[in-house]
Parts: C-alpha cells; sequence; structure tokens
C-alpha cells in the first residue's frame, strides 16, 4: 500500500503491516474479548463493526495496522491525519504482550515512519489519563504530555526541526474542531 512500505513499518522488535480483509477473522476474534477492548472503546465489537472499522475499509482517513513480532500479531494500530503535517495514533496490545516492551516499540516505528516517509510535524495520543500503564508506554516512545483533555491526556511526539509543545486545548478550544487533537475514537 502506498501509505505503508513494503515488508512493513518496521521497529527494533515489532512491525506493522497494514491490516487487510485477511485479518477480518482475527480482529473479530480480538474485539469480541472484553479484556483486550477494555481501555479501546470498553465494549465488545461484532464481526460487522469490526469489519467497518478495522481493516483498511476506512482508507485514506484511517489507516489499520497488525502489530507483529515476527509473524506473530500482537495488537492493532491505527493513524489519522488530522491536518496537512499532524494526525494522531492509536494502539492497543493483546493482555499476553503488554509490559515487555512491544507496544512503546511499535509506537516508536510508527511515529520514526509518519515523520519521515509521511511528513507530518506532530503525531498525538491521548489515553485515558487513569490509565498510568498506557500513560508510561506512550512516555516510553517518546511522547509527552501536553495536558489534561476532559478525562484523556493529550500527549504529542514532535519533529526535531519543530518548536516547543502546544499549549493544551481546552474543551472550549475545540468545539467545533473535529480535526485535533488525536486519532478518532476508537
Amino acid at each position: 500500500m502506498k501509505d505503508t512500505p513494503a515488508g512493513g513499518i518496521v521497529g527494533g522488535a515489532t512491525s506493522l503491516i497494514p491490516a487487510t480483509e485477511e485479518h477480518l477473522s482475527l480482529l473479530a476474534a480480538w474485539f469480541a474479548d472484553p479484556e483486550f477492548v477494555r481501555d479501546w472503546g470498553g465494549r465488545p465489537l461484532t464481526r460487522g463493526e469490526v469489519a467497518a472499522k478495522y481493516i483498511g475499509r476506512r482508507r485514506p482517513a484511517v489507516v489499520s495496522l497488525l502489530v507483529l513480532k515476527g509473524v506473530d500479531p500482537l495488537g492493532y494500530a491505527q493513524y489519522v491525519t488530522a491536518g496537512p503535517h499532524e494526525g494522531g495514533i492509536d494502539m492497543v496490545l493483546l493482555p499476553h504482550a503488554q509490559g515487555q516492551g512491544y507496544g512503546p516499540d511499535a509506537a516508536r516505528a510508527l511515529v520514526r515512519h509518519l515523520l519521515t516517509f509521511a511528513g507530518w510535524d506532530r503525531v498525538t495520543v491521548d489515553p485515558e489519563a487513569s490509565n498510568r500503564r498506557a500513560v508510561r508506554a506512550w512516555r516510553k516512545a517518546g511522547f509527552r504530555p501536553v495536558g489534561p483533555w476532559g478525562g484523556r491526556l493529550l500527549m504529542e511526539c514532535r519533529s526535531p526541526h519543530i518548536g516547543p509543545p502546544r499549549a493544551a486545548p481546552t474543551d472550549a478550544s475545540l468545539s467545533g474542531r473535529t480535526n485535533l487533537p488525536a486519532a478518532e475514537t476508537p
């Protein structure tokens, strides 16, 4: 696919490949598992919902990816452009793959791809502020807090040639804006 290099996006321990129709059964099983979706919207999804949202049908607005360790699928990631040079990413790993550094590794690879190949200047994430594990993983991947955003914590990773972090948006400043601060809600 044009937005993903041949062989996928490669990290130190992980790689990311486009999620396609052939991955529907795998992703449908994952997103039906309450443990997998605990921090991803909180409710299990039907096969139809997964087909509509997570196997590449929303391209180019949302790019859906599988996170792999070797050939073993570990999780799902997506990114969405929110402006000419920025956007957001989301990621969820299988419970057995969490806490082993795979999330930060995959996130660093994806951010490197977006900042260099896609020409982005800013990548955002917005984990639940109370999800300490996710906040810690995003920090390990190079994201820095910008500020609270409702019950979430807005975090960003910026291209080295861009200035200091932006001020945190307020709820009032976000009204009517659909393109910031991060990827669409899972």
